[in-house]
């Protein structure tokens, strides 16, 4: 009997929207009414509009993030970097972004209002963020995948299907 192997479709990443990062950048309070604190990155902040690391020496803004459109029990806030100068908002991309350096991942998968999936929380490696998305993505509960750091549960990006 042949096996049969699944072909993975690679998710879309994306990361906080143009119109959200440059509020921020003009003044906009963050998730809990702050304004966003100006640092100098060390090379390894990952911003999370252009998906890039932002380079060392350059200005970022740190601010609290909820990738929500509401408070409610399941929307997760913490802390993330962005660019303090303008940079472009990452197009929804089916490419790993450059700010997935380490070695592994936590992703959780959330229903189309929001709510997370209970048992879809699980720390990945790195080679397989794409298939483990897939596969929760193919799920009719699961409109879209939060990536998070593994170590300390920062909002990375989102992946959902084209």
């Amino acid at each position: 009997m042949a096996s049969e192997t699944q072909e993975i479709i690679m998710p879309l990443f994306s990361g906080i929207p143009q119109d959200h990062a440059d509020a921020l950048r003009a003044g906009a309070s963050d998730a809990y009414g702050n304004t966003p604190d100006r640092q100098t990155s060390d090379g390894t902040a990952p911003c999370r509009c252009c998906l890039a690391l932002i380079d060392e020496g350059r200005d970022m803004l740190v601010f609290a993030h909820r990738p929500f459109n509401a408070p409610q029990p399941y929307a997760e806030t913490g802390p993330v970097f962005l660019c303090a100068d303008h940079c472009d908002a990452v197009a929804a991309s089916p490419d790993i972004p450059t700010v997935v350096v380490s070695p592994n991942y936590l992703l959780k998968g959330y229903s189309e209002d929001e709510r997370l999936v209970y048992g879809t929380g699980r720390v990945v490696p790195k080679d397989q963020i794409a298939s483990y998305a897939d596969a929760l993505l193919d799920r009719s509960d699961i409109a879209f995948v939060d990536l998070r750091s593994a170590t300390n549960n920062c909002w990375q990006a989102r992946m959902h299907k084209a």
